[in-house]
């Protein structure tokens, strides 16, 4: 029987500066840098977790990737059949590393291409391929506003595995962004249109692209951001990323990272944009610690995706009942009940946050809400 040929490209340095909040991998000496401040590289995991789901299919798939930690040690970690069609030397692997693998398995002719990277990772295999092939990102990357990604890498195995077990998998087409990190770093959110590929059009599984623009109901984000106030004690306050929660700080009077992770005390600023070891380092020496999130407007991640700050030990550290979700209804009734997404990495976590969150969407107002792990 013909096996199935799945390309697996993976970009082991992507989101490596999430956690040490440097928005991203991209751009010289940041991987180095992110290194250096004791960052950890996730892509291989977050692929592990995609490949798991097609290991009863272990005998019907050959991965087709490039050596080393580009996709070979993943692979062979699990027992697949694995051929290399393409070889890089570099202790860092480049752009033009996953360009050249990309174009080697176009020759090679496999099913599907499926890679592990974020928005700048989507960029490189759509320099390559444009619309002319199909194609999946597992998400691992600090960005993730194209539309070319599975919602979790749990996700992404199982569209693929839709494709091994000869289900119908209808293509369509989804645009790839990208934003200027060096920008990004600086709180400037620029986003780009790079183009678009072809993509399994499994709506359950494939995200949709970000909604963008600022909150126009102006009145419900101030009764929101008066309720929290009122509640807030002298514990130390988290404040995660997004608009919603820059609008909080706003009102508080208080300078705000919009893509980072800021701590609050006694209605006061106490570090901005801090990195994981910075927050642990504070709760550590917090008699009591909240945690204020949003979630992403259009795909509902309330953890995994650009505040990867706000690791496993600190959410547990944390506590759940802790962890205060801000949204407004409108942002709430356009993700069509669909649940909110935690994406960790940490699957018992996510299963211990799944179920109903009450969400704060005004004052002294509340709804339940269903959030789910990764499938």
């Amino acid at each position: 029987m013909k096996k199935f040929k799945l390309g697996l490209i993976i970009n082991p340095i992507a989101g490596l500066g999430g956690s040490v909040a440097l928005k991203g991998s991209d751009g010289e000496g940041i991987a180095d840098k992110a290194l250096a401040l004791g960052a950890k590289a996730m892509a291989n995991q977050r692929t592990l977790q995609a490949l798991t789901i097609l290991l009863p299919y272990l005998e019907q798939i050959q991965i087709v990737t490039v050596n080393g930690e580009m996709g070979e040690n993943t692979a062979r970690q699990l027992g697949f059949e694995t051929q290399l069609i393409y070889q890089t030397d570099s202790e860092v692997t480049t752009a033009l590393d996953t360009e050249n693998a990309v174009d080697a398995m176009l020759a090679h002719g496999v099913d599907i291409l499926l890679f592990a990277g974020g928005d700048g990772t989507a960029r490189n295999v759509c320099h390559v391929v444009g619309d002319s092939f199909p194609v999946l990102g597992i998400p691992a990357g600090c960005k993730i506003h194209s539309g070319v990604y599975a919602v979790t890498p749990k996700a992404a195995g199982r569209v693929v595995e839709k494709m091994v077990t000869n289900q119908l998998v209808t293509l369509t087409d989804a645009d790839v962004m990208d934003i200027d990190e060096s920008l990004f770093r600086d709180g400037v959110v620029k986003a780009k249109r790079y183009g678009e590929m072809q993509v399994p059009c499994e709506l359950r599984y494939v995200q949709a692209v970000k909604s963008g623009g600022k909150e126009s109901d102006e009145l419900v984000l101030q009764d929101i951001a008066a309720h929290v106030i009122n509640q807030m004690e002298d514990e130390l306050y988290i404040i995660g990323s997004g608009s919603t929660t820059a609008f909080l700080m706003e009102e508080l009077g208080l300078e705000n990272t919009l893509l980072g992770v800021d701590l609050v005390q006694d209605q006061s600023l106490v570090a901005s944009d801090v990195t994981e070891n910075e927050l642990w380092s504070h709760i550590q020496q917090a008699e009591s610690v909240k945690l204020v999130i949003t979630l992403i407007g259009g795909q509902g991640h309330i953890f995994g995706r650009g505040n990867q700050q706000l690791s496993p030990r600190v959410i547990r550290a944390v506590g759940i009942d802790n962890i205060i979700i801000i949204a407004t209804k409108n942002k709430l009734s356009a993700l069509d009940a669909r649940p909110l997404i935690v994406d960790t990495g940490d699957s018992e976590l996510d299963n211990e946050l799944s179920g109903y969150m009450s969400i704060t969407t005004g004052y002294n107002d509340q709804v339940l809400y269903p959030v789910a792990s990764p499938q």
